[in-house]
């Protein structure tokens, strides 16, 4: 026992000596304590800095002063790999490496100013995960910014990487809350969310069950994270209720999923592949079903778990009879002519993958691109669709119907009088 404890003993001191003498020769430590002191401190309450990762290992040694700072390498998720190459296989799998590529896929990205995207202060702030060509980088160079991605330090932000961080599910707020996806305040404010916090309060015994995001959707660490529904709350195959075939229809149709004259598939529906962006078939579907159905079998019954995955599947349905009302409702408006196709639309038809109206470049001389009754079908789509299925999921039952349900059979109502209005105008 006393052997064993001295050549710990000598090993703790070993690295302790090893790393002292890292920092001792490395100069990023000494110059970066002045320029950017936040860096070096998270550095140094790393993990990284314990075991004597220095900076030029993942940044290289070829930046030495002020004036070649471009020579540092920015690393990506593939210098993490070295390392950490099990997370690195997960995350290949994942929904999220396919951020970046996804926001590229989707015409709105590309009628966004490019501050927002490639700046990465809008869609692109958390989009930017996910695995990058060269060519995509290269395309960021050229517009003229230097941010290149690193998807792991989504999670466990530079220079710290802490596991306690991304494990907490404060970590995905910055990202999975807001207009389209308030998964955040769906959660926080469930049964679960607030279980969660009074626990961390110390309201509640350490036992308790208080589930997180990473609970239901990384457990046990896994990096390979994938949903049913997916974000957009479409999949194949058609259900087989008539009626609710025919609303999903609509609604790809709608999507540029499939071609609102022929109904055949469009080549967006290869983007839909590529990206994994929907279960389309049902196996997949049940496999994600399935892992959920485990995960939540860790507090409830198996039925009662069911129970209440099925009433979200069966609101989705319901919410997809109303978007298909609205999205017919303005497509007679584009088939009878009161509303003309806007510039990039695929189709004479309503595209809900636009999100908006406008090129930021030309904002002023094409802001009446797209009529308003589109922007309120974008918005039952985008914000109040979202929250009406999603919120059944999350177990939130204000969202689910005053932001959700409620506010969808508002845009409708508005959708049936704008389009009574236009049709009286056009007369």
């Amino acid at each position: 026992m006393k052997r064993t404890l001295v050549l710990m003993w000598i090993a703790c001191m070993g690295l302790i000596l090893s790393t002292t003498l890292a920092l001792a020769n490395n100069g990023c430590i000494d110059c970066h304590s002045e320029n950017s002191p936040g860096q070096v401190m998270d550095w140094e309450a790393s993990r990284h800095s314990q075991v004597g990762i220095t900076c030029d290992v993942c940044h290289g040694n070829a930046h030495q002063n002020a004036e070649d700072y471009k020579k540092a390498i920015l690393p990506d998720e593939k210098k993490c790999a070295q390392c950490h190459r099990k997370q690195f296989s997960e995350f290949e799998k994942g929904k999220h490496n396919h951020g970046w590529s996804v926001l590229n896929a989707i015409p709105a990205t590309h009628m966004a100013p490019d501050e927002l995207i490639e700046g990465g202060r809008g869609c692109g702030g958390c989009h930017n995960m996910g695995i990058k060509t060269e060519e995509q980088r290269a395309d960021q160079v050229a517009k003229g910014y230097r941010y290149q991605n690193n998807s792991c330090d989504e999670c466990h932000t530079r220079h710290a990487f802490s596991l306690k961080e991304a494990q907490n599910p404060q970590a995905c707020q910055q990202c999975h809350m807001g207009y389209d996806h308030p998964q955040w305040e769906m959660w926080s404010s469930s049964k679960h969310g607030m279980r969660y916090f009074v626990k961390k309060s110390g309201d509640l015994p350490e036992k308790a069950a208080a589930p997180t995001c990473q609970t239901c959707h990384l457990p046990d660490g896994t990096h390979e994270n994938h949903t049913a529904w997916g974000f957009l709350g479409v999949r194949l195959p058609l259900p087989e209720d008539p009626q609710a075939a025919a609303d999903r229809v609509t609604i790809l149709k709608a999507l540029g999923v499939l071609d609102p004259e022929t109904g055949e598939p469009t080549p967006i529906l290869d983007a839909v592949k590529a990206y994994d962006m929907a279960r389309l078939d049902q196996a997949s579907w049940e496999k994600q079903r399935n892992k959920m159905l485990d995960t939540c079998t860790q507090c409830h019954s198996r039925q009662y778990a069911k129970e209440q995955l099925d009433m979200g599947d069966a609101i989705l349905t319901k919410a997809d009879r109303l978007m298909a009302d609205a999205i017919e409702t303005v497509a007679a408006l584009y088939k009878d002519g009161i509303i003309q196709k806007p510039e990039g639309y695929p189709h004479n038809y309503p595209f809900l993958l636009s999100f908006m109206h406008t090129n930021g470049a030309n904002w002023d001389e094409n802001l009446d691109e797209l009529s308003y009754i589109d922007q309120v079908l974008l918005r039952m789509f985008m914000k109040h669709r979202m929250r009406a299925y999603q919120a059944f999921f999350h177990v939130n039952p204000d969202y689910a119907y005053w932001y959700g349900w409620n506010m969808m059979t508002e845009d409708l109502g508005e959708i049936k009088s704008l389009a009574k209005q236009m049709r009286k105008l056009n007369n």
